[in-house]
């Protein structure tokens, strides 16, 4: 027995040291990919900065290790914001011992109106008469929009360049809900606001499809125009190219101009080596986006006193605190009280790049945009949407900009809640009974549907809050509140649509936002200072070592697919009163 207690006694104490160990060691390694992100990176005469796109671009870069590790080959992989991809182009620009750009581009986890930003920054660098080459093996129709400013594009001699036109998917649930017996219970406000058909039909209804083709279509006349811009050659031939699948073979890519040539890798190098004028392509002086952003600037304004606020606001709105990945209400309406009373501060300007979510969360933070334009100016600069809820919080704003490409509108309101009563009762033979001390104790509950009564309360609540809702976005944009109605009802809009019925006021990015804030606010010398602010990379490290474990393997196993379960996911959370873009749009 004494033997047997030794063991096991052994046994715990290794599992411990071990854990210590690992812990210390876990420790180590944050602390050396911390340390490393802080060393400085010099560039050598005749560099190529190397574009390689294959993460998800968010608005602005993360400090989190745990963010910037892939735990399934246990490698730091950097990942870029927005707003650094933005600022090392431009940087680049006027770098002399960059000698041009190599777009490095495969299948680009990112938006239309953030690759559209992207673009034009490229389009903005070629002023300098630096080079920009494109390769790929296989051009996606984003990643293609991208590469059409290149002074080359080249293509891959067994590779695909996809360019059939755009689509737009959106999954049903109803048919899996009553197999299992789950009964949505739904109340809205608007024919357009579609959220909750997936829930209620297995196609889309003829308004959801009106407004689908609407602006989607002005999407892609958006990209025709770019892309014929570019490579010269006329629309309507783009769209007899997407029409004939003309591209089953990339030799008539090459012959109808959208390349420039079909080449392999080693191909390629030779060509950036002949134009940094180095003898073989092993001697090529390259730089990566991640490395490049470590390259001090040059006249720098950190120590300018006058600045210029910039709150980022993306992700799915919820009530409390939140995270990088969300809309937080006390959170995102902090940061703007912060900036709103600091007087160094003399505008903000609120990137927004969501969906919306929580109807309540949405109030919140719009309370707070609107006494932050009260005192300095507050531009909002949409990103790939903002729609619902996420326009909600742009409406109090002396000046609202989005790309063509953005998704905005959905000025609506929609309450979801689901009964499993069937699901519980004749599946799984599962009974509840409730003891209450009043009528309506249990309203709301999972094991049963609305009564009459109880669905009529709800529905004066969506009611209420969509007069709500039109009536702030009336007063922040100086419109009748029937004007408003007459483009709301839950109806989508692209950026096109958007500054012709009013919602915005002009085309730009995030660059151009600042732009306009320093102009309104009479200030010529300024830096920016973002907001809200992260969080130290150790105590990023230790909240979220266990889910981003668990979401890092996922998204590598899963890879572009992994948005499927995410928004199966996100079902169950999104009950209650929503102020939320219609559906999980995926557009091709």
């Amino acid at each position: 027995m004494k033997s047997f207690f030794k063991y096991v006694l052994a046994t715990v104490l290794g599992i411990i040291l071990t854990s210590i160990l690992m812990f210390i060691i876990s420790i180590g390694i944050i602390g050396g990919i911390v340390s490393s992100q802080d060393q400085p990176v010099k560039i050598k005469p005749n560099t190529v900065l190397h574009i390689e796109l294959n993460q998800i671009i968010m608005d602005r870069s993360n400090n989190n290790p745990m963010e910037n590790f892939d735990f399934a080959s246990f490698t730091p992989t950097p990942q870029l914001g927005l707003n650094d991809i933005l600022k090392n182009i431009k940087k680049a620009k006027a770098d002399p011992n960059i000698d041009g750009i190599y777009l490095d581009l495969t299948y680009i986890q990112a938006g239309l109106a953030t690759i559209e930003e992207i673009r034009n920054a490229l389009i903005d660098f070629k002023e300098s008469g630096k080079f920009i080459i494109s390769y790929s093996d296989t051009y996606t129709q984003p990643t293609y929009y991208l590469a059409s400013v290149a002074d080359k594009i080249y293509l891959n001699p067994e590779g695909l360049l996809v360019f059939v036109g755009m689509r737009a998917e959106i999954m049903f649930y109803k048919d899996a809900l009553e197999k299992i017996g789950v009964e949505p219970q739904i109340i809205r406000h608007g024919k357009f606001k579609s959220y909750v058909e997936p829930y209620m039909y297995n196609e889309m209804s003829d308004e959801n499809r009106e407004q689908i083709m609407a602006y989607m279509g002005t999407i892609w006349n958006h990209m025709l125009k770019g892309i014929s811009a570019e490579r010269q050659i006329g629309v309507k031939k783009l769209n007899e190219i997407a029409d004939n699948l003309s591209l089953k073979d990339v030799e008539i890519a090459l012959s109808q101009g959208l390349i420039d040539g079909l080449k392999y890798k080693d191909e390629i190098l030779r060509e950036l080596a002949e134009l940094t004028k180095k003898t073989d392509d092993s001697k090529i002086e390259h730089v990566s986006l991640s490395k490049y952003t470590k390259v001090p600037e040059k006249n720098r304004k950190s120590l300018e006193k006058n600045k210029i606020a910039v709150v980022y606001a993306s992700g799915n709105m919820i009530m409390g605190e939140g995270g990088e990945g969300s809309i937080g209400s006390d959170r995102i309406s902090r940061a703007i009280r912060k900036v709103r009373k600091d007087s160094s501060i003399k505008a903000i300007v609120l990137r927004v790049n969501s969906g919306g979510g929580a109807a309540l969360s949405a109030d919140i933070i719009w309370r707070e945009i609107q006494l932050a334009q009260e005192t300095k100016p507050v531009i909002v600069s949409i990103g790939d949407v903002a729609a619902s809820g996420g326009y909600y919080i742009a409406a109090p704003a002396d000046k609202i900009i989005a790309s063509p490409n953005s998704i905005t509108g959905s000025i609506g309101v929609f309450g979801l809640f689901f009964t499993g009563k069937e699901l519980l009762n004749d599946k799984l033979g599962i009974h509840v009974d409730v003891a209450k001390t009043n009528t309506h104790a249990d309203i709301g509950s999972f094991y049963r549907p609305f009564s009459a009564a109880e669905k009529e309360i709800f529905q004066y609540l969506v009611e209420d809050t969509y007069d709500n809702f039109i009536t702030k976005v009336g007063e922040g944009r100086n419109m009748k509140k029937e004007d408003v109605d007459a483009i709301g009802q839950g109806r989508v809009w692209s950026g096109v649509n958007a500054i012709e019925n009013g919602l915005i006021d002009g085309f730009g990015g995030l660059e151009d936002a600042i732009t306009l804030a320093a102009e309104a606010s009479g200030i010529e010398s300024y830096r920016t200072v973002d907001y809200p602010k992260l969080k130290d990379p150790f105590q990023q490290f230790f909240e979220e070592l266990q889910g981003n474990v668990k979401a890092s393997i996922l998204k590598k196993e899963l890879g572009k697919e992994y948005k499927y379960y995410e928004a199966l996911q996100n079902v169950t959370n999104q009950q209650g009163i929503q102020a939320r873009i219609p559906f999980e749009l995926d557009i091709y």
